[in-house]
């Protein structure tokens, strides 16, 4: 595993993963989860809701905060422990949505991580949380 180690993380350090979010994406994502909710795939349906059009799953959104721990910090090797979210705002066919996370703060005794785990579109926040990783110590 090419992770970061522990003994490597600071407070303070980041890292972000960008996508930009397809109709595809959307049915893949529905496919997976099984949640079919019309207003994720049904045009007319969305039509008429709140929000007036097709949106994406938030946890679609959200699942690219995993990418980032999994991928770049602390990278291959991180077990996720957990996460809390909060949903701010629809994201839609055709927006980029980023990932960042940042390391808030370290547990050495445990060789855990909290990072804060932000989604932005546009730089508005789309989904807000924070998460608890398990990093490995350095070979």
């Amino acid at each position: 595993m090419d992770g970061i180690a522990f003994e490597d993380l600071a407070v303070g350090q980041t890292a972000s993963f960008s996508k930009t979010i397809t109709e595809a994406d959307i049915l893949m994502f529905a496919a997976v989860s099984g949640d079919t909710n019309p207003v994720h795939i049904d045009a007319e349906a969305a039509a008429a809701s709140m929000f007036k059009e097709r949106i994406a799953h938030g946890m679609l959104s959200a699942s690219l905060i995993s990418t980032v721990l999994g991928t770049k910090l602390p990278g291959p090797g991180t077990i996720y422990l957990g996460q809390s979210l909060k949903f701010r705002a629809p994201v839609r066919i055709g927006e980029t949505v980023t990932a960042r996370v940042t390391v808030t703060a370290l547990d050495p005794a445990k060789r855990r991580a909290t990072l804060e785990t932000v989604c932005t579109v546009k730089g508005k926040p789309v989904v807000e949380g924070e998460a608890q990783v398990m990093v490995a110590p350095r070979a």
